[in-house]
């Protein structure tokens, strides 16, 4: 028995949990979109469409918002991604990765690689939950400055779903409650209601126990 390298429960012979694994596909199928839209974001905020900014002043503003352009410039989005492919197809022996295009066809490129890649990351790559963890956080940066979402909309995290497939899979993925909604997994789609609250309660400290 081996834990997954993302959120840390156990799993089968495998470095990530089928919920982790999933939430990493979608989130490297998620990202050139995300990138896309990111562009949109270059200009800083409360400047007018249309208006040339003034450069060459020392102490003037920055033409475009910082944050987006530290994603999408170098170091960024496309730096993350392609650094994670080239180490994979160096531990497994794989042929070495060279770039090219624009930086657009390089990130989209870097993702399918590594979502096609994926059963051999789970199975085989130690380095797979560290991969999973920096693409989540890169992920959850984009989405950050795209729809910023006030504290008290992000719902209450209760732990990770604890229902069961009918093949005996465990979802794991994170359970939320929001103020005035039924209580329900965002990924399985398992329902949980008032009255099971308890119960749930019970076997999520159950699971985190054994996972601890």
């Amino acid at each position: 028995m081996t834990e997954c390298g993302l959120c840390e429960r156990p799993t089968e012979d495998a470095y990530l949990c089928p919920g982790c694994e999933r939430a990493t596909v979608d989130r490297l199928v998620s990202l050139p979109g995300l990138y896309d839209r990111l562009g949109n974001q270059l200009a800083p905020r409360g400047r007018t469409p249309g208006l040339t900014p003034a450069t060459g002043r020392p102490g003037s503003s920055m033409p475009v918002a910082e944050d987006p352009l530290d994603i999408r410039g170098p170091g960024g989005a496309v730096t993350l991604l392609e650094s994670w492919r080239a180490a994979l197809h160096d531990d497994a022996g794989w042929s070495a990765v060279h770039p090219w295009g624009d930086y657009r066809a390089r990130l989209s490129r870097a993702c399918r690689a590594l979502r096609l890649n994926m059963p051999w990351i789970v199975a085989s790559w130690p380095a797979a939950g560290a991969m999973a963890e920096e693409i989540r956080d890169l992920t959850r940066d984009v989405e950050s400055i795209l729809d910023p979402v006030p504290a008290e909309e992000r719902g209450l995290r209760l732990g990770n779903c604890p229902a069961v497939d009918s093949s005996g899979v465990l979802c794991g993925a994170a359970l939320r409650h929001y103020p005035g909604q039924p209580l329900a997994c965002g990924w399985c789609g398992t329902s949980y209601p008032a009255s099971s609250w308890l119960t749930l309660r019970a076997w999520i400290d159950h699971d985190e126990a054994e996972a601890s």
